[in-house]
């Protein structure tokens, strides 16, 4: 069942994703999901969900008891459940302890916690701002004409003795 989290307190949640404020949705552990998923607000799956998990703006969560297999777009993902599929987040992608995950991550950031089991492919992006360094030999200007020196010999005067 789809359940709102409520509030104790009147301060909202801040969500990690970039100035955002929301509540978050829960996916109980009683449901299974077929098909897309799309939303504006930070969700916590605990149930079953097999298609596509569209978050651009907002924090998908995988709990301990949730089992996914999607194509996952976020900002931020938090791994604690079983996960088959790609991730595409924007932000940060973290793996639990108690994650079990295959496929493949593209995101600026991740982090594994020890003993998390885990079986992917992983690109970080690079920042714009950080210019590529080449790992081989320095580049040397060559000149269009060769330099012309004076070839000398040693130990010989100009006598050739």
């Amino acid at each position: 069942m789809l359940k709102k989290s409520k509030k104790t307190n009147a301060e909202p949640k801040v969500s990690t994703s970039p100035a955002t404020m929301v509540d978050r949705t829960i996916i109980g552990d009683q449901i299974f999901i077929e098909g897309n998923i799309r939303g504006e607000e930070d969700l916590l799956i605990e149930g079953s969900v097999k298609g596509s998990i569209e978050m651009k703006a907002h924090h998908l969560t995988i709990g301990s008891k949730g089992k996914v297999q999607a194509e996952v777009h976020a900002a931020n993902v938090t791994i604690s459940g079983k996960l088959e599929g790609n991730i595409n987040a924007t932000g940060r992608v973290e793996i639990t302890k108690a994650a079990d995950f295959h496929g493949e991550i593209k995101s600026k950031s991740i982090s594994v916690e020890d003993g998390a089991y885990l079986k992917a492919v992983i690109e970080l992006e690079r920042e714009p701002t950080q210019k590529a360094v080449p790992l081989g030999k320095p580049e040397t200007k060559v000149s269009p004409e060769p330099k012309k020196e004076p070839f000398i010999l040693a130990g010989k005067d100009s006598k050739g003795n």
